[in-house]
């Protein structure tokens, strides 16, 4: 898995209700666990995971009047490894 920061325009994720407080921690602190994210085409990403962690980056956004970047753990996609048998499972 790799990580790295990604736009938050550039991740699909479905919009949730959140809480003042996750966005107050993730001003104070930043996002500490990094948003789970798939690679899809055209240099656009699917959330996998963290959909209430880019909604509160969202308000964030709005807050600051900026575009800022979310610290996301890209996926691995098996299917494009040419051996879906061994990257899929587990053989030992």
């Amino acid at each position: 898995m790799i990580n790295k920061k990604i736009p938050l325009k550039m991740i699909q994720y479905n919009k949730v209700e959140i809480t003042e407080d996750l966005i107050e921690s993730i001003e104070e602190r930043g996002i500490i666990i990094p948003v789970k994210v798939a690679a899809l085409e055209n240099g656009v990403y699917r959330c996998v995971d963290g959909h209430k962690r880019c909604s509160a980056c969202e308000e964030i956004e709005r807050k600051l009047n900026k575009e800022i970047e979310v610290f996301c753990m890209l996926t691995n996609d098996f299917s494009k490894s040419g051996s879906t048998y061994w990257g899929a499972r587990n053989h030992h």
